[in-house]
């Protein structure tokens, strides 16, 4: 049986990473967006969390909601358990918001099509849920930005482009400018709108301008980002431009440029342009940009701005390359903008000036120390959910809040979230694994099966799955560094070369210092299923496919854990095949020495909602453990557990017959510590290892982060008797 750790006790075993600031910031809460509708409403609905703002006691958090017209509000007076509050409804698409005293100013996209355009402002009181004012912004809003003082917002009229026009080429009509609103207890002067025109200042499309993002200092200046133009506009404190100039371009040495099935740094990239998407003023005189790009550029770095147009520091590729060692780099999007910062915020806490910079595509939020302007220092990568879009800090409670966007539907997938990080003196419990010392970069990502050396307590090896088809690699993991350590990554080969068509889901060794590896297969994209004998070098020296008996009734989802047991493999079959009864799977055996199949039917637990099948196998002492999952995620997961079979109940029978059923034993829930870190519950958890010392090890599939928040969760689970 398990000795049950306490869940903190757990954490500290597995997530103390020694951080370079002395507080550190940590998920205590996630709030998903469909929480926040009325009883009655469809549930399955997409909503989304985009911008978020904080009321002035930090109490209420109001976030836009695009796909419901609407603003959401959360009670957060309980920083670790949010509640809802419900929705406004604001009569078109709401793109940004900001708030004074208890009113919430919301900037509302209501334009028929890309060329007439129109918006308004919309004022609404938090307390009442009502609206007290609204006022014709003349053209599409984007971003709201409030005064220090509340004296006025600024608004940003993007009128953007029809991306699919003429490839989204510039210039597209009508042009976008900035209206400034003059503001009284919260209520804005309508009549009194001042608009500033950014016609004819980029030198890219300069008669199209279109801005994007808009922040204010303490003088009541305006900092405006003009992505597609890849230009920034300093606006004086009189609402006139007092500087502009070229957000300029960066060569790239050592990037992945292409959507290829493995993660590669050695390509580059010259005179990409930076195309700024948000910015914040650090202080009086230097703002920050998250360089996301947009049309021609993304340069996959964020760089601090002096608003006289010198760069005073450019992140280059640290960021992505950082984002990448805790295996959050989206392949999918590397030949377009990487990890496209999209996001950036500022906060002030206890003296130290923080900016927190997000990944929209590695759904990450990096935390920078940057008292040293010309050389900020990177603190944490925190875990967001799918597509941060906004962040907003409440200082006074040491809070972050990340508003995340993507919404993959009500079908067992993640919902739109927004996430709360507290900071403390707590040891910072993410990442749980990291390739960061290596002496080069380690890309991962997709970690699926695991096993422990026979020797080395707390050393692990892993593998990737078919997510990194073009380039499968056995990890080496150092499990007793804080967060462990990936150490080395041996590619898999077939003659020389990466070894193609696998999917690999399963590793154990083969007691002569190599391994046996089990794909899983997939018929209709020519992946067979079967073992693969590889040696220490990853080389492949043996294949060996499934007999007719099982060839005959398999189906896509197939073997996903491999174990050895003497001459005898053993492997989880993921679900039903087609001549199991239902509700039950193969733990399938194969004996290298012989070469004969045979196989024992093991019971899963009931279905509620989607399917019901294994992960993994692994052996230790008298038993063959388990992990048995549905394919739920978050309060729609039930089942995300450990059990073990008797060893001597493993009495595998012929192929073709009747399969006696094994009996089984719950260890472990593992919905706890999949919760422990304050985010929603993972679908994939995938390996399970027990190591030299009895120690049991988990670690959860990040899918490569393809529609999946990127987030690796690799645990220990304490002593395995």
């Amino acid at each position: 049986m398990i000795l049950r750790l306490s869940l903190g006790a757990a954490l500290a075993l597995t997530t103390a990473w020694p951080a370079l600031a002395e507080m550190n910031f940590n998920r205590i809460a996630s709030f998903a967006t469909p929480d926040n509708m009325a009883e009655g409403e469809d549930r399955g609905r997409k909503t989304s969390a985009e911008i978020i703002a904080a009321s002035e006691d930090g109490m209420t958090l109001v976030y836009t909601d695009s796909p419901l017209g609407a603003i959401g509000l959360v009670d957060i007076s309980d920083a670790g358990a949010p509640k809802p509050l419900g929705t406004v409804a604001m009569g078109g698409e709401p793109t940004s918001v900001t708030v004074i005293g208890a009113k919430a100013l919301v900037a509302v996209n209501t334009s028929a099509d890309y060329i007439n355009t129109s918006g308004r402002l919309a004022v609404v009181d938090l307390a009442t849920k009502t609206e007290l004012a609204s006022c014709d912004l003349g053209g599409q809003p984007d971003s709201v930005a409030r005064a220090k003082d509340g004296s006025f917002v600024a608004v940003a009229i993007e009128n953007e482009r029809d991306e699919e026009l003429n490839d989204g080429a510039l210039p597209q009509m009508p042009a976008g400018f900035v209206v400034k609103l003059s503001l009284k207890d919260g209520m804005p002067d309508c009549a009194a709108a001042q608009r500033i025109e950014m016609t004819g200042l980029a030198d890219v499309a300069g008669d199209d301008p279109e801005p994007e993002f808009v922040d204010v200092n303490e003088l009541g200046e305006i900092v405006v980002t003009m992505q597609e133009n890849n230009h920034l506009v300093v606006i004086g404190a009189d609402g006139t431009v007092a500087s502009h100039f070229s957000a300029g371009s960066v060569d790239l040495q050592g990037v992945d440029t292409k959507k290829d099935g493995k993660i590669d740094f050695s390509g580059k990239l010259e005179g990409v342009a930076r195309e700024p998407d948000a910015v914040r003023w650090i202080d009086a005189d230097h703002f920050a940009t998250a360089n996301e790009g947009d049309w021609k550029g993304g340069s996959r770095g964020w760089t601090i701005f002096s608003k006289d147009g010198s760069v005073v520091y450019d992140s280059g590729l640290s960021f992505e390359r950082a984002v990448a060692e805790i295996g959050h780099f989206p392949d999918k999007r590397a030949g377009k903008k990487g990890v496209e910062p999209e996001s950036i915020e500022v906060g002030h806490f206890d003296g130290q000036t923080l900016v927190f910079v997000g990944s929209e595509r590695g759904s990450v939020v990096g935390v920078y120390d940057v008292a040293d302007l010309a050389a900020p220092r990177l603190l944490q990568l925190l875990p967001s959910g799918i597509g941060p879009e906004g962040y907003t800090t409440i200082p006074a409670r040491g809070l972050l809040v990340s508003a995340n966007e993507t919404d993959l539907g009500a079908d067992g997938a993640a919902r739109a979230h927004v996430m709360l990080f507290e900071r403390s003196a707590a040891p910072a419990s993410y990442p749980m694994i990291t390739s960061a010392g290596s002496d080069t970069l380690i890309g991962w990502g997709a970690l699926s099966g695991l096993v422990a050396d026979a020797e080395k307590p707390g050393i692990l090896y892993g593998i990737s799955d078919s997510f990194y088809s073009a380039a499968p690699a056995i990890f080496t993991i150092d499990a007793t560094a804080k967060p462990a350590r990936i150490i080395a990554a041996t590619p898999v080969t077939r003659g020389g070369d990466a070894a193609q068509l696998l999917d690999l889901e399963g590793i154990t060794l083969d007691g002569k210092g190599g391994f046996w590896l089990a794909s899983e297969g997939n018929t209709a994209k020519m992946v067979p299923h079967g073992l693969l004998h590889v040696n220490a070098k990853g080389e492949i020296k043996e294949q060996i496919g499934l007999p007719p008996e099982l060839a005959a009734n398999e189906v896509r989802f197939g073997f996903e854990g491999v174990a050895k047991v003497g001459d005898m493999l053993w492997m989880a079959v993921q679900r039903e095949w087609r001549d199991d009864p239902k509700g039950m799977v193969k733990l399938v055996a194969y004996n290298t020495e012989t070469g004969e199949w045979g196989a024992v039917h093991y019971p899963l637990e009931p279905k509620g909602a989607g399917w019901m099948g294994l992960s993994e196998i692994t052996v230790a002492g008298d038993h063959a453990y388990v992990i048995e999952r549905d394919n739920q995620i978050g309060a729609a997961a039930v089942v995300k557990k450990i059990f073990r079979v008797k060893l001597a109940d493993l009495a595998p029978a012929k192929l073709g017959g009747d399969l006696p059923v094994v009996a089984k034993e719950e260890v472990r829930d593992l919905i706890p510590d999949l919760k422990a870190t304050g985010g929603y519950v993972v679908d994939k958890v995938e390996g399970f290892a027990i190591d030299a010392a009895g120690e049991g090890f988990v670690v959860t599939d990040n899918d490569g982060v393809d529609d999946s928040s990127g987030e690796t969760l690799f645990f220990s689970i304490g002593t395995v008797e």
